[in-house]
């Protein structure tokens, strides 16, 4: 298709190759050929006039003037997105779209499972592309390329939508076993424990639990850290060390494992578990479908923020 005499593929080309700083892997991405994908660039240089992409070794840079347009296409391919999905009416029982989401193990486990298995009966075909979080979601999201950011309110991009999910407590969890829990536990007996804490995604980024035990500078002896909340059960079995967890995961995993959970011995702030969508996205009837049932699944508010 051409606007004014340019291919408007060339700009779908030129995000791929940008991100992909590769002609093969651009071309995989986008199920071309390696020698269409090259003329692809070529075309895309001469319409420019600037190389966009110079080989370094095995790699390839984006120039200035790349990355400046690769910037500038991130929200019209998340506008051209929304757009084709608004366009038609979203049948739930003849959908085949596939939905990304980013959301953390323990949402995964918490409440997926019954998510899924109504889709299952209420939208056969549908598919769920589930990512963990990283440094590139928030990216991922603003170019439309994630449906939707499950993800605590202090985690929220600006300037994008968001609904609350659901308000979740955190807890103290350990062993069967630990002597620590056989009573209300103290906040000098918790700040004496060995502990096991989680950071989350390829950055390591403090999760919700840890940032706030930090705000309250309530400094504990971390002997262990887990990149995921599911394996920390598994860690503390066996052990003397103890956890601070989603309420909603120490339930799911005290039918599982050993472990046995009390309140926390101290104040300590409810997590606000946030649903996020490209601004683009809010005609979404699909989209909006979708929140409706992680919404019902876990009892959280509608109301948006």
């Amino acid at each position: 298709m051409r606007f004014k005499g340019f291919d408007l593929n060339l700009l779908v080309a030129l995000d791929a190759l940008v991100e992909e700083r590769s002609v093969s892997r651009a071309a995989e991405r986008l199920n071309l050929s390696q020698p269409a994908m090259s003329a692809a660039l070529a075309r895309l240089r001469q319409f420019f006039g600037d190389p966009l992409l110079v080989a370094q070794g095995k790699r390839m840079i984006p120039t200035a003037q790349a990355q400046a347009l690769h910037r500038d296409l991130g929200p019209v391919i998340a506008r051209l997105d929304a757009l084709i999905a608004r366009s038609t009416a979203f049948d739930p029982l003849s959908s085949t779209r596939t939905f990304r989401i980013c959301a953390s193990d323990y949402l995964v486990a918490v409440l997926f499972p019954a998510v899924i298995a109504d889709l299952t009966r209420l939208a056969p075909a549908i598919g769920l592309d589930i990512v963990p979080p990283s440094q590139a979601a928030q990216t991922e999201l603003e170019r439309g390329e994630i449906d939707l950011l499950l993800t605590p309110q202090e985690h929220c991009i600006p300037g994008h939508p968001t609904q609350l999910l659901f308000e979740e407590a955190h807890v103290v969890a350990g062993w069967r076993g630990n002597p620590a829990l056989d009573e209300p536990l103290t906040r000098d007996g918790f700040l004496a424990a060995g502990h096991v804490a989680v950071r989350v995604g390829q950055g390591a980024r403090a999760s919700f639990a840890e940032s706030q035990l930090a705000a309250l500078a309530a400094e504990r002896r971390i002997e262990i850290t887990a990149a995921s909340f599911t394996s920390v059960p598994d860690l503390l079995v066996g052990t003397d060390r103890l956890a601070v967890m989603h309420r909603r995961l120490a339930q799911v995993m005290a039918r599982r494992l050993p472990i046995v959970w009390q309140d926390m011995p101290f104040a300590f702030p409810v997590m606000r578990q946030m649903m996020q969508f490209n601004q683009a996205r809010q005609d979404d009837s699909g989209l909006a479908w979708l929140m409706a049932q992680l919404r019902r699944h876990a009892g959280g508010d509608a109301s948006p923020c």
